[in-house]
């Protein structure tokens, strides 16, 4: 783990600026996303948006995936590739965002609830999103990687879901991935020690059922070999030293993730935790 960098002010600046970009086009998805659109309609969208702000989807040709962003539904655990797919009432949807600014990556994803959700859906998608604020809660100077893994798969696994095992948080940087690979499991003291300055992202992908996932014929969508369903949220963060700087943190809720329209429209709903 000697190779993990560690990142100057300028550096996390950059970083930051392209996180905020990617943040702000999660918003603007929130706002867009309701049953009878298409995954490519939200392709269409972050790629458009992306490009307005003189930046680049991170996504868009990266080893040869097609699309700007990853649209996972329902069963589908991440790097759902958008298509003429229709979204419906009662879907669960991960939106992954990464943008490319200036040299800089910035990424982030949420899952957000299409209509009304199931009870299982919500609770799937409200214990990966503890999971990701727990996490992060362990993130300071003098911890170990170790220790966001295990907070994140006692809560999980205490809730009676399971951690994914086969994708991992990652450093990030001007490179879309680089070390360290951050787990969502583990055992507290083990692994690196974080030290001030390192940035990379934690991405819990919490199952219903298994955390066994397979890879489909298109090399990229990964889904839950038991169908159940499967949530996840992603921020990108910077060790500091008394915590960390969520970099892609928002200045304001996820509509249809963190908060609900009401009926008239008018006004916003917290989402139940």
């Amino acid at each position: 783990m000697s190779n993990v960098s560690i990142k100057t002010v300028k550096e996390v600046s950059g970083i930051r600026t392209a996180s905020q970009m990617a943040a702000d086009t999660l918003l603007k998805v929130g706002e867009m996303l309701r049953a009878g659109i298409t995954t490519d309609d939200i392709n269409q969208f972050v790629h458009d948006d992306t490009i307005r702000r003189g930046a680049w989807p991170a996504p868009l040709n990266y080893h040869g995936f097609p699309k700007s962003v990853c649209t996972s539904i329902n069963e589908v655990v991440c790097h759902g590739i958008p298509s003429g797919r229709v979204i419906e009432d009662g879907d669960i949807i991960n939106v992954d965002v990464t943008t490319i600014f200036e040299g800089f990556y910035g990424d982030t994803s949420a899952t957000f609830y299409i209509g009304k959700p199931s009870p299982d859906a919500r609770r799937v998608t409200e214990i990966s999103r503890k999971c990701l604020e727990l996490g992060i809660a362990e993130v300071r100077e003098g911890a170990r990687l170790g220790d966001i893994g295990a907070a994140i798969q006692e809560y999980a696994e205490g809730q009676g879901c399971s951690v994914v095992r086969a994708f991992v948080g990652h450093g990030i940087g001007r490179q879309f991935h680089e070390p360290p690979q951050v787990h969502h499991y583990g055992k507290r003291g083990s692994g690196l020690r974080l030290k001030a300055g390192m940035v990379f992202t934690i991405e819990p992908m919490v199952n219903l059922g298994s955390y066994d996932v397979e890879v489909l014929a298109d090399k990229w969508t990964a889904v839950t070999v038991d169908g159940s369903l499967s949530a996840q949220f992603e921020h990108t963060v910077v060790v500091t030293k008394t915590g960390c700087e969520v970099l892609t943190k928002r200045p304001r809720p996820l509509l249809h993730s963190e908060v609900f329209p009401s009926q008239d429209g008018a006004s916003l709903i917290a989402a139940a935790r």
